[in-house]
């Protein structure tokens, strides 16, 4: 297991309800696959430094936790792929 911080911005347009099941998604795929989630803070809206999919501001998440290489490519090629997540970060904390 390894430390990460994991940063990811959700689109502003989808309604707030769905905001919130989709950072609960991104959680709860860490922890069912071992994850131990250390930090979560849910940093609310901001303006983005430039515009993203027709975006110009998103909520935008941290989350600090241990985890496998396995379970982080996992949160990685789903994050890429949900089209409610505007960009995501992945940075091993250990390096």
């Amino acid at each position: 297991m390894k430390n990460y911080e994991i940063m990811f911005i959700v689109k502003t347009t989808i309604g707030e309800d769905e905001v919130k099941a989709t950072s609960k998604k991104f959680r709860d795929i860490l922890t069912n696959d071992g994850a131990k989630i250390v930090d979560f803070n849910e940093m609310g809206q901001r303006e983005l430094a430039y515009e993203i999919k027709d975006c110009k501001t998103g909520f935008y998440f941290v989350i600090t936790c241990e985890a496998s290489d396995k379970t982080v490519k996992e949160f990685d090629r789903l994050a890429a792929i949900d089209s409610n997540v505007l960009r995501h970060l992945i940075i091993n904390k250990e390096k």
